[in-house]
């Protein structure tokens, strides 16, 4: 039997509704998803006034195994649980010794590992036994183009709807990084009306964090995919003059993005509009409509090239074979070679 593969939402869920397990172990390369899952534990496991007495915070630099198992096989103290919580888990020599506590774990005992920037052997004892007895979830890093569809849902989840081009402004601008976006979400949410159905648009975004509705990475793909020359050149002139807000490194992983896609486009059978959200993992019809009209307007070979040409740009940018050609110019070179 397949072992059950818990996702970030469930796991809050069942936090939030107090149904507890007695072990979790958090891993992976992004750290967000388990500082998120740790933070609701510690809201939630415990009454403030139950936290002196039953709630141990370790970190794996200062500890060992048998100290663990010693903690965690404490009884809680005028409490229905005890949670002890351990950082930097990854630096701790000996962790597998700690199977031979999560294979017959206290229930009175709530046990959070995290365990940042790796992975453990899941061929292991400690990560099966985890999986049969806890929960074992892995913190992956959102792919940059799944960005848009998740922050959505993370608005959703705050009762906040966002427009596509304001989640998408977001995504181009702040890339996959998951604690800045929940920063500036923050900023967004305290200024949204109370009494009113709140929504993020566009005007809002530009108003409160800088990004210019009109002239952003969101705005240059569309004029690139329907090759609007006039409407592009003028991008990439407010892009040179606002260098901080628009700086290179930040719209070449959004153009390789998107002309990767478009290759990925040519090789699939059905391109129809269901059909290539399906092949790109997209969530919104709004999405596929840049891929349609750039396979319009470049042939298969052309998107071929310009991959080509845009790690060359991005290799420019950063010494290689370059001593004197500013960023602005190189952009500019990389969009001739797209629009002709």
């Amino acid at each position: 039997m397949a072992k059950k593969e818990y996702t970030f939402e469930e796991i809050c869920r069942n936090i939030v509704a107090k149904d507890f397990a007695p072990v979790y172990i958090l891993m992976g390369d992004e750290p967000f998803f388990m500082d998120r899952i740790t933070e609701l534990l510690i809201e939630n496991v415990l009454e403030e006034s139950e936290r002196d007495f039953n709630q141990i915070i370790m970190y794996g630099a200062d500890t060992d195994a048998a100290s663990i198992i010693n903690a965690a096989r404490r009884f809680p103290m005028m409490s229905k649980y005890q949670l002890v919580v351990v950082k930097e888990a990854q630096m701790i020599r000996d962790i597998e010794v700690l199977s031979a506590y999560v294979k017959k774990p206290l229930i009175s005992t709530v046990l959070v590992i995290n365990y940042k920037y790796k992975n453990l052997d899941r061929r292991k004892t400690l990560a099966a036994a985890t999986e049969k007895n806890g929960i074992l979830f892995e913190s992956k890093k959102i792919p940059d183009y799944k960005m848009p569809g998740f922050i959505s849902s993370f608005m959703q989840q705050r009762s906040i709807s966002i427009d596509n081009k304001a989640a998408q402004m977001l995504s181009d601008f702040l890339g996959n990084d998951l604690s800045r976006l929940n920063k500036e979400l923050d900023k967004l949410t305290l200024i949204l009306p109370e009494n009113a159905p709140k929504r993020v648009t566009p005007e809002l975004i530009e108003q409160n964090i800088g990004i210019s509705k009109e002239y952003n990475n969101f705005e240059l793909i569309k004029a690139l995919a329907s090759k609007d020359v006039l409407k592009a050149n003028r991008i990439i002139q407010y892009f040179e003059k606002n260098p901080k807000s628009n700086p290179i490194q930040m719209t070449l992983p959004v153009l390789f993005n998107y002309f990767s896609n478009l290759l990925i486009c040519y090789y699939t059978k059905d391109r129809s509009e269901t059909g290539l959200m399906s092949a790109l993992g997209l969530r919104g019809a709004f999405q596929v409509k840049d891929y349609l009209t750039g396979m319009r307007n470049y042939s298969a070979m052309k998107v071929f090239n310009l991959i080509s040409d845009i790690r060359m740009t991005d290799a420019r940018s950063k010494g290689v074979d370059n001593t004197s050609v500013s960023d602005a110019e190189l952009l500019k070179e990389l969009l001739y070679k797209i629009l002709h």
